[in-house]
């Protein structure tokens, strides 16, 4: 099933040869670590630094002039991002965009396989693939040199973390001299190298597809010798619940069709494609937990800053810190003080000596006079009381998590208010997760607020 929007341009014809791109949005299913929010709006369109989180993959996608058509694969109901689509159609007129809906979860290369058809249509000889939960500054040319110098088959953007944080992903050994990729292993027991998978790949057509092929063949001649099952975070007991044998023949039927990129297709590559990767100097961070947002939020603004947008608020002494983002449509009294690395979003209102840092307010919501709202987001239609105080904890900005420990129990550091929550005059609300709907009326902290 797709969705699309008319494209009114030259034949596709011409663009043989070309380059597509495929973004991964995922589905209902999964986004379980970004709910409060992912209650009410899909992780993918969540706004981020003013615009939604795939806004900035579209982005980066369009400085690349050979890139014509751009596919999003997921399985949300085709409704989701239909709106996304008409607005993205006008902003990136240079751009064909298709929602392509999967019938079930098929995994990160399942997905582009079953559409394949659509893919290579127009015969592309290149296709990038961006996971839609990174916010890093895309580097797509440099990856399109990279391909070309090394006459490639694959180029996979990484970034150096620290060694404790490396064995949360997918890990690669590379030589130094030439940057091929000699080894990876996704999420390793021991350490292995600190250089990791951004989630951003380019393939050659020629080359992806049939890997992914392979794949499925070797799953498919051995359906009863059943292959590891990687367990993720958002589903762990379903990972380990065990089946009857009636269930066995299905599960692994529906299996053998759930094929990933990380898991299934990266490590085979490494031993024997030509496959590079592109090491990044520049900012990168997985936006996985709903708290993850505020530091991608200070990420992007600082890139939008550093590269002059027009959309950012001016700074003012006493009122704005930049990077701020305010929308068009918000209102926010001279007294108030925001920033650095504030968003307000639509028709939201600040009142008069309110101080906002490090901070997302989302559309409709409403933060009363002399309130504080420090490494929070404050959900669509929330209030916060006049003298209230909402606040997280810093991160260092090295971190690649957004939990604490507070009295030797793990927390939220970034305090979240889903949609339409209330926090009443003076109090105080500290590092807590609130869902929608609730009424705040004392103090908290630490607390998941149900």
């Amino acid at each position: 099933m797709s969705l699309q929007v008319p494209y009114h341009t030259k034949a596709n014809g011409a663009a043989g040869g070309a380059t597509k791109a495929v973004i991964l949005v995922g589905g209902a299913s999964r986004g379980t670590r970004f709910r409060p929010l992912s209650l009410d709006v899909p992780k993918p369109l969540f706004d981020v630094a003013g615009h939604p989180i795939i806004w900035h993959c579209l982005t980066a996608i369009a400085k690349v002039p050979s890139i014509h058509e751009v596919y999003l694969i997921g399985y949300y109901d085709e409704s989701v991002f239909r709106d996304f689509i008409k607005d993205a159609a006008h902003e990136f007129p240079q751009l064909s965009i298709k929602y392509l809906r999967e019938y079930q979860a098929l995994g990160t290369a399942g997905g582009l396989y079953h559409f394949r058809d659509i893919i290579l249509k127009g015969r592309p000889e290149k296709l990038f693939v961006l996971n839609s939960d990174v916010c890093c500054s895309f580097p797509l040319p440099e990856m399109l040199r990279l391909f070309e110098e090394k006459d490639a088959e694959a180029v996979i953007l990484g970034t150096r973390v620290s060694e404790d944080a490396a064995t949360n992903f997918g890990c690669i050994v590379s030589d130094a001299h030439t940057r091929r990729v000699l080894h990876y292993v996704e999420k390793p027991e021991s350490h292995i190298s600190n250089l990791i998978n951004c989630g951003v790949y380019l393939f050659a057509t020629e080359a992806i597809f049939p890997s992914i092929r392979t794949a499925i063949k070797r799953r498919t001649d051995r359906p009863h010798n059943r292959l590891i099952r990687y367990p993720s975070a958002e589903n762990l007991e379903s990972s380990f619940i065990a089946q009857t044998a009636d269930d066995d023949d299905e599960e692994s039927e529906k299996r053998s069709e759930v094929i990933r990129l990380e898991q299934d297709i990266l490590s085979d590559m490494a031993d024997s494609k030509q496959f590079f990767v592109y090491e990044t100097q520049d900012f990168w961070r997985q936006i996985k937990t709903a708290g993850s947002a505020i530091p991608a939020n200070a990420l992007y603004l600082q890139n939008a800053w550093q590269q002059g947008s027009a959309e950012l608020a001016q700074p003012q002494p006493n009122h704005i810190i930049a990077p701020v983002f305010i929308h068009p449509t918000a209102r926010v009294d001279p007294t108030a003080k925001l920033g650095p690395n504030v968003s307000i979003g639509p028709r939201a209102v600040v009142g008069a000596g309110a101080r906002v840092k490090e901070s997302i307010v989302l559309e409709d919501s409403e933060i009363k006079h002399d309130a504080c709202v420090l490494y929070s987001i404050i959900g669509w239609n929330s209030r916060v009381g006049a003298w209230a105080r909402v606040e997280g904890t810093p991160t260092p900005v090295t971190s690649h998590t957004t939990s604490i420990i507070k009295n030797g129990v793990k927390v939220q550091a970034i305090t979240i208010l889903g949609k339409e929550c209330a926090v009443g005059d003076e109090v105080r609300v500290q590092n807590c997760v609130c869902l929608p709907f609730k009424e705040l009326k004392r103090d908290v902290a630490n607390e998941v607020i149900m």
